[in-house]
């Protein structure tokens, strides 16, 4: 009877350590995630307050309310805000189509194809991701300029077709290693070739790899404000990250306020197209091996 008691004690003790731990954990991980999302609440309050206020009170909650900044940041520029998301959205939609083609066509390639020379190319293919774009930016610009395509879209968005993103082919490879051959095997004996087969097969199957593609690139290339501003040299041409770098005037003063609140609009459809596709990142990251 004593052994049973002792027991019991024992397992209520270990029950109420382990849930004093979870309590730590989760009290650690919420003022972790405090931390991390204070300078985004912060950008917020400061949207609604008045550019003398943002910096003399570093509060979350307005002294003065000024809701203003939207209407006077979407017409401050020399267009309309809208002009400018508007330009965003044609780089951002063609970028998506340019990297779900070539980037999935080079992993079938790489993943189903045996060609002379496959391993080396892979290997020099995984190479080019640790490569940072300052260092390729320069031949790209003499390149476009010489072809004429410099301050238009094509430079960000012809090179996706021909599959340079090697992190997005490098993740459909792993994705489409997973995938049965034996289905492959199947199509072949009713008569596919590879472009069947990579577009009746492995396409309808790689729907979360192609979705982890496709909401990687909206949120860099949303986001990518170096090669816009390369390559993108007037006004009428600018995307948001360019346009909302005009709102900050080394020569006088900046107008924080419109520009924080313009940011705010900026980040709008990154959380959208996110909340809209997490269901399918979280499940092409897990299935293609990238802990």
């Amino acid at each position: 009877m004593a052994t049973k008691t002792t027991a019991r004690a024992t397992t209520q003790e270990r029950s109420r350590a382990a849930r004093t731990r979870r309590l730590i954990v989760h009290i650690g991980l919420i003022g972790f995630g405090l931390i991390m999302l204070y300078p985004l609440l912060w950008m917020l309050a400061s949207s609604f307050k008045p550019t003398a206020e943002i910096f003399r009170a570093p509060g979350l909650i307005p002294e003065t309310f000024h809701p203003g900044n939207y209407t006077e940041g979407w017409t401050a520029l020399q267009f309309p805000f809208h002009h400018y998301l508007l330009n965003s959205a044609i780089v951002v939609v063609g970028a998506i189509i340019g990297n779900l083609i070539g980037c999935s066509m080079a992993a079938y390639a790489f993943a189903r194809l045996e060609f002379r020379g496959k391993r080396l190319f892979f290997a020099i293919m995984l190479a080019t991701i640790m490569l940072p774009i300052h260092v390729v930016i320069v031949p790209q610009y003499i390149l476009f300029a010489e072809i004429g395509w410099i301050n238009t879209f094509l430079p960000l968005i012809v090179p996706k077709l021909l599959a340079t993103d090697g992190f997005f082919i490098f993740l459909m490879v792993q994705f489409i290693r997973g995938l049965p051959k034996d289905l492959d095997e199947a199509a072949r004996i009713d008569g596919c070739g590879h472009v069947r087969i990579f577009f009746r097969i492995i396409m309808p199957l790689s729907l979360p790899a192609l979705a982890t593609t496709a909401i990687f690139t909206f949120i860099w290339t949303w986001n990518d404000f170096f090669s816009q501003l390369i390559f993108l040299t007037s006004p009428d041409m600018y995307t948001v990250p360019v346009a909302l770098r005009t709102f900050v005037d080394s020569s006088s003063q900046t107008s924080w306020g419109p520009l924080f609140a313009m940011s705010v609009i900026a980040l709008g459809p990154v959380f959208g197209f996110f909340l809209a596709g997490q269901k399918y990142l979280v499940k092409g990251i897990a299935t293609t091996g990238i802990k």
